[in-house]
């Protein structure tokens, strides 16, 4: 594989100077906004503000009356309504997000989870026929169904009606719903489109709130407190990915807050399963690699209804067995995700010559194969499908690189593919086997077309170029005030330049890896520098090196210190 191409900023110092004297900001994070668009200090506040009132109007969002009516409606009658959730992390938390608040509202519903290897992905009409024989008159759809024209038109024809809260790619023809939530939707004003599902649902909630309050419905009832609930809705965001700026960045802060305050029984579960303390502060990256993959586990392996009943317990016991379980299932799908992985790595080695990578095997399990996808996009920096097979259908995940539009390549693809869907970074489809060379040879010659070779080289974006004595406790904690970090908003990448380095090598504890590299820097002795599995490059470090890192802070016996993470280091020129 090709070398890292640094990206250095261009940055005048005097805008540095000016933004950082307008808004009182330390100069390293003024120089980290202006590299990253936020040349005014109008730009610059409206990103770090982090307010709830700041929040868009949730009738900003295109179909949002409509939805609001009809669940009033129900919920007014005492009609039955269905939540029908996706069976991943934002699926989950958005149906526990509606459950929970129409329990409050006094109108609980009915909720179902499809199981991920019997029934698949979306909508299915055989659970759409035994929802409507059960007695539901309202189905809303979460994280699925604005692909669903034929499932939900035989639910039309069996007298439901369905609210389609949603936030995939949206196709030509939507589907014949009463309302549809999608801030993709054409002519849809709510100006941040990258909502999760169940940042689209808290929207709902917050529609539904507004118009009965305006009603007096609460003139004898307590009104729902959804700030309580946003922690289901920073998992759900940062979990699927989606960047982190505009409404996500004050849900997630908000929401990361309350999954710190750990009062949701389900979440202080989950939370000590994963080894932290129940009452500690999370980031985004605890989310985003600890909690997060325990909820996801049960749905890529077992039943996906196991994450909803855990965050909707209300009982610490009951949440503490549950919380245990999914353990178990995450322990379970890391077993199964690294033979797979060790399997797709030396078939994408015969294929590195590829600009896409299509990788397909008997057996393979659907519901960690789009984890896999995004190790083998780590290591070969290519768009990657995989695809397991079982019984002649292939169920296949995808993951993709920046140059590269998942959805749009897959469309070019169509007529092979029984079904499909998803967005410019990842994408599910299901295939005959039988046409999978001829899929793989379509996809391949697609990614021929629209990547270049300089495409394919991986990118490490520079945010800032510093020199060591910039870099003290105040400088760092500034950069932290413009998290939470993740999609969209990744942490700052920094960059020292011709640094005299002394390298040691680590050995993992675990006894297995490459080990970690640490180096001493003969310019700033009080500062460590460490590079996870990074032990093959310090052969490098013979002479002046640039290193590029991320700042933080490690607590060690009581005492705070600041180190360097490296990203990627190189032979100064």
């Amino acid at each position: 594989m090709s070398s890292v191409r640094w990206l250095l900023p261009d940055v005048v110092e005097q805008e540095v100077a000016s933004l950082a004297g307008e808004l009182s900001l330390h100069p390293l994070a003024a120089k980290v906004l202006l590299h990253r668009g936020y040349r005014t200090p109008e730009s610059a506040s409206a990103f770090l503000s982090d307010r709830l009132a700041d929040l868009p109007d949730p009738f900003r969002m295109k179909g949002m009356p409509g939805a609001v009516d009809r669940i009033i409606r129900a919920i007014r009658s005492r009609e039955k309504v269905t939540l029908y959730g996706d069976y991943d992390v934002d699926g989950v938390c958005s149906t526990s997000l509606l459950y929970l608040f129409m329990k409050e509202l006094g109108a609980p519903p009915a909720t179902y989870i499809p199981h991920r290897l019997d029934e698949g992905y979306g909508l299915n009409v055989g659970a759409v026929e035994r929802i409507a024989a059960e007695g539901t008159r309202v189905l809303v759809t979460l994280d699925c169904g604005i692909t669903s024209v034929a499932e939900i038109t035989r639910a039309k024809e069996l007298g439901l009606d369905v609210l389609v809260v949603d936030h995939h790619t949206v196709p030509p023809t939507l589907p014949p719903a009463v309302a549809v939530l999608n801030p993709h939707q054409p002519g849809c004003e709510y100006p941040t489109k990258a909502l999760c599902a169940a940042g689209v649902a808290f929207n709902f909630c917050m529609g539904i709130r507004k118009r009965l309050r305006d009603e007096g419905f609460f003139a004898t009832r307590k009104e729902p407190n959804l700030r309580s609930m946003m922690d289901l809705v920073a998992l759900a965001t940062v979990a699927d990915v989606v960047p982190l700026t505009g409404a996500n960045r004050i849900l997630v802060t908000h929401g990361l807050q309350e999954l710190s305050a750990g009062r949701r029984p389900g979440v202080r579960a989950l939370k000590e399963v994963a080894g932290m303390d129940p009452d500690a502060s999370v980031t985004a990256g605890q989310v985003g690699f600890r909690l997060g993959p325990r909820i996801n586990a049960a749905g890529r392996l077992h039943d996906a209804s196991l994450g909803l009943q855990l965050l909707c317990s209300e009982s610490p016991e009951t949440a503490r067995s549950l919380a245990a379980v999914l353990d178990r299932a995450n322990a379970e799908r890391q077993g199964i995700e690294s033979s797979i992985l060790t399997q797709a790595l030396a078939q994408a080695e015969s294929l590195k010559d590829a600009r896409g990578l299509v990788l397909y095997d008997e057996g393979w399990h659907p519901g960690v194969i789009g984890i896999v996808a995004s190790r083998v996009v780590e290591r070969f920096y290519r768009p990657t499908v995989m695809v397991g097979v079982k019984d002649g259908v292939g169920k296949g995940s995808a993951r993709s690189i920046e140059a590269f539009h998942l959805h749009d390549a897959l469309s070019g693809c169509a007529e092979l593919l029984t079904r499909f869907g998803g967005h410019k970074h990842a994408a599910g489809l299901t295939i005959d086997a039988e046409r999978l060379p001829a899929f793989r040879e379509a996809f391949e010659k697609i990614a021929y077309q629209r990547l270049t070779p300089e495409d394919l080289i991986p990118r490490c974006r520079v945010d800032a170029v510093v020199n060591p004595n910039e870099l003290d406790a105040h400088a760092v904690e500034s950069l932290q005030r413009l998290g939470p970090f993740g999609q969209g908003n990744p942490e700052p990448v920094l960059v020292l330049r011709r640094q005299v380095a002394r390298p040691r090598v680590l050995q993992p504890k675990s006894g297995t890896g490459s080990g970690h590299l640490k180096l001493a820097l003969a310019d700033a002795p009080e500062l460590d520098a460490i590079g996870f599995n990074m032990a093959d490059r310090a052969t490098l470090v013979d002479g002046p090196v640039d290193l590029a890192f991320q700042a933080g802070f490690d607590t060690f016996r009581g005492q705070r210190k600041l180190s360097l993470r490296l990203k990627d280091l190189r032979v100064a020129a």
